[in-house]
């Protein structure tokens, strides 16, 4: 048990050589209000004048204080050449410094905080780090807090009260810490600073250990009687009363030890049942004893938080990478794990798979089945395309001859026209998959290649390559897809298989209407009352009025004759079937231009491309310069790993046997 309060001290050692406490290690932390005797009871507990003193706000900087045990001077010097002082004082910023005057302890926590504070009353959240070795005192680790004060004074912000409470806060939060409440028994507890901050981070009072202070300052009559017993406030961890030393005992130089046989002559004359659980020896006493057992519990959940934080630091290490030593081999290295990854996340085979959306090959497969695929199905083979539209284009194809047959030209003339449709959402495919294969570029820059992070540099110059092979082959892959349109363009087949004959059309569309008309003999007589009755728009002109035929509007809609209807209804037919023909060709044949000129493309030469253009001589310094903070990071990491390893050494040290 004895051990465990150094193995603390060790601990805070380890963290403070990097410059970070990640771990909150047990230590007690002094509380109180200003001028509530928080540096007497510190230096009651190390029995020497080491603290600065002062009218108004003295501690400006938490001081963490750590008393170390030694053993006398005389039984020191027979087994070492050590230290030939018998206390004495270290400070972390005065690094292989020792201090055997107590007085020069004092002037250099003066200076230490006006250094970081300024000399005008103002505050600093950054520690003093003070190490104190002595006979006299038991191992404890203390912070003293500035104490809590009201009013701003000297170059102190406005918020001074918000500041300091904050700074007390933040080390009282710690649920390692105990709290040590100092409050003077010449002022009411329920309205006391520091037993309010306490209950705010410590509700039930498991941390919390209460110093009534300034017994001997009491008025004539009263006692803290009832406030020692815990009958006017109750804390968990108990409440020692102690005599602080009085001004006048401080100005004429009065050892501590003196002042301690006062005090506990004070607690026999005054407290008589509580003397013996009172004052500033059994103080030091109960506070090494708490603190050990508070260690022992928080020991375990320590081992596990170093474990834990060593795993991670070393994994940001990992990622780090060594320092390049081979340009060459590590350039290599990076070019063929990013191609490599660029192609596996094409295939699905990548280590890292997203599974919040599709990319790479899952979503050009996607392009191709789903938006592809279903735009083609949505478009209408006849959309756009009206029967005055079919009529039309019949007439014209006929010249000035009247047809005895549908024209083979006006089938040609408008199906064309509905293949033609089919071009843009084909070349809006191969725009999709080519912005896919830029978002794999980004995928694989974040998650695949970890190493080509370190190198800006390389990371740029990697994707800039990509991309202008994507770019470059974009128009290729555009110029395919529109040939294969042009393709169906250039040659409409008729005599294709899955192409329904027209005379079949003709015949099917005939027989239908010849159902529609009773056998055919309504149309008959349709035909001739048609001849007979003369054509709209050609009646006979009013006398001296002159008709110019060209200017005659052509109807917008009209209705069609049965054979105009049937000649429509034709076409109609063979449009859609062609159509359907050659939609399916499209479907099928487009994302097989697209995956032979763009994807596979740049698969099978994506490696040899990055060589080519970023394997020269030249480039190999320039592109594999580390960013500015890698190597910092890289340093920071690597020594806060060590200071865990170290830790973690000095945790296992202590046998399970120790802790009981």
């Amino acid at each position: 048990m004895e051990t465990l309060i150094p193995t603390i001290n060790r601990l805070q050692e380890v963290f403070l050589t990097v410059g970070a406490e990640i771990i909150q290690l047990p230590q007690i932390v002094v509380v109180g209000s200003q001028s509530s005797g928080k540096s007497s009871v510190l230096e009651s507990l190390v029995g020497r004048d080491f603290l600065p003193r002062g009218s108004g706000i003295v501690t400006r900087r938490p001081l963490v204080l750590q008393l170390v045990n030694v053993a006398p001077l005389q039984e020191r010097l027979k087994i070492e050449n050590g230290v030939k002082a018998e206390e004495w004082g270290t400070f972390l910023h005065c690094k292989n410094q020792i201090f055997t005057d107590f007085q020069e302890i004092r002037r250099e926590i003066e200076a230490e905080t006006d250094r970081s504070s300024g000399d005008n009353k103002g505050i600093s959240p950054e520690p003093i780090y003070l190490k104190i070795f002595s006979p006299k005192v038991l191992n404890l680790t203390l912070v003293d807090l500035p104490g809590i004060t009201k009013v701003p004074v000297g170059d102190q912000p406005e918020d001074i009260e918000a500041q300091v409470q904050e700074m007390i806060l933040s080390f009282i939060s710690n649920p390692n810490s105990l709290i040590l409440a100092v409050s003077p028994a010449n002022s009411d507890l329920a309205t006391s600073d520091a037993l309010k901050l306490a209950r705010e981070v410590d509700p039930d009072g498991r941390r919390t250990l209460l110093v009534v202070s300034k017994l001997d300052l009491m008025d004539a009559g009263t006692d803290a009687l009832e406030v020692l017993l815990g009958r006017v406030i109750p804390v968990r961890l108990g409440i020692i009363g102690v005599v602080n030393r009085s001004q006048h005992d401080i100005n004429t130089q009065k050892s501590l030890e003196d002042s301690m046989k006062d005090e506990q002559a004070f607690l026999q004359r005054h407290y008589p049942s509580l003397a013996s659980r009172a004052g500033s020896r059994y103080l030091a006493k109960t506070l090494s004893r708490l603190l050990m057992h508070h260690i022992r519990d928080c020991l375990p959940d320590l081992k596990t938080r170093v474990t834990v934080l060593s795993a991670q630091y070393q994994a940001r290490l990992n990622s780090y990478g060594q320092p390049v030593e081979d340009h060459s081999a590590t350039l290599l290295q990076i070019v063929t794990k990013f191609a490599s990854d660029y192609c596996n996340t094409i295939e699905g085979t990548a280590r890292h798979i997203q599974t919040s959306e599709l990319c790479g090959g899952a979503r050009i497969c996607y392009i191709f089945h789903e938006t592809f695929g279903r735009t083609l199905q949505s478009i209408d083979p006849l959309g756009g395309l009206t029967e005055l539209d079919i009529l039309t284009a019949i007439r014209n194809a006929t010249g000035p001859r009247p047809a005895l047959f549908v024209p083979e030209v006006s089938f040609e003339l408008l199906v064309k026209r509905q293949i033609k449709r089919l071009e843009e959402p084909s070349l809006r495919c191969v725009e999709l998959v080519h912005e896919e294969l830029q978002r794999i570029i980004q995928h694989c820059s974040s998650f695949s290649t970890q190493e080509l992070l370190r190198f800006p540099k390389l990371h740029d110059s990697i994707v800039e390559v990509v991309t202008g092979l994507l770019r470059k082959r974009l128009p290729i892959t555009n110029d395919m897809v529109h040939n294969l349109v042009a393709i169906e363009l250039a040659y409409i087949n008729t005599k294709h298989p899955d192409f329904t004959d027209a005379a079949q059309v003709s015949a099917s569309v005939n027989s239908q209407q010849a159902e529609a008309l009773d056998g055919g003999k309504r149309w008959k007589n349709e035909k001739v009352a048609e001849e007979k009755a003369p054509p709209a728009g050609f009646g006979s002109p009013s006398k001296g009025q002159a008709i110019n035929l060209l200017d005659t509007a052509v109807p917008v809609s009209r209705k069609l004759s049965a054979r105009e209807q049937r000649d429509c209804e034709v076409i109609q037919r063979l449009i859609k079937c062609y159509f359907l023909i050659v939609r399916k060709s499209i479907q099928d044949s487009v994302p097989k231009t697209v995956m032979h000129f763009l994807v596979n493309f740049v698969k099978e030469h994506l490696q040899s491309e990055l060589v080519g253009q970023l394997y020269k001589q030249p480039l190999l310094q320039e592109l594999l310069i580390e960013s500015q903070d890698t190597a910092q990071q890289r340093t920071e990491v690597a020594q806060m790993l060590e200071a865990l390893k170290k830790a973690n050494n000095i945790i296992s040290e202590i046998r399970e046997t120790h802790l009981w």
